[in-house]
């Protein structure tokens, strides 16, 4: 039998220190299947209640409005913005920028906070807090 060697390891969250572009790239990962299981599924639902009719239509903005509509949706919103403001933030990445440590770390931040800031102007928008 063949004698095992001790095999290198790769670095793992052990040796890795936690931060906001971890974070980030993770929320990217999780926001894009949430928008593709869920979005897709109001989605579809919202386009055959608009084709269905009046009372299809009906019966989906009453569910839509109950609290928990507003929390899929609000949820919905925010993920779509999370995911494409990670997104810019990894096309700006592919051009070679902001691999320094400093200002990854300032975009990613700036992503979290803005996809919650669109999210409440969107959403006080829609709901006639701001006009």
């Amino acid at each position: 039998m063949a004698e095992q060697r001790a095999r290198p390891l790769s670095p793992h969250l052990g040796i890795w220190r936690w931060g906001p572009g971890m974070t980030v790239s993770i929320l990217h990962r999780i926001t894009g299947g949430a928008l593709t299981v869920a979005g897709l599924a109001v989605l579809t639902w919202w386009l055959l209640s608009l084709a269905s009719g009046n009372e299809a239509y009906g019966d989906f903005s009453a569910i839509a409005g109950t609290w928990v509509g507003l929390v899929v949706l609000i949820g919905l919103t925010w993920a779509f913005f999370q995911h494409l403001l990670s997104g810019v933030r990894h096309l700006v990445m592919d051009t070679g920028a902001n691999f320094e440590l400093g200002p990854n770390k300032t975009f990613a931040l700036l992503t979290i906070i803005g996809s919650v800031v669109l999210t409440a102007a969107l959403w006080f928008y829609i709901l006639g807090v701001v006009k």
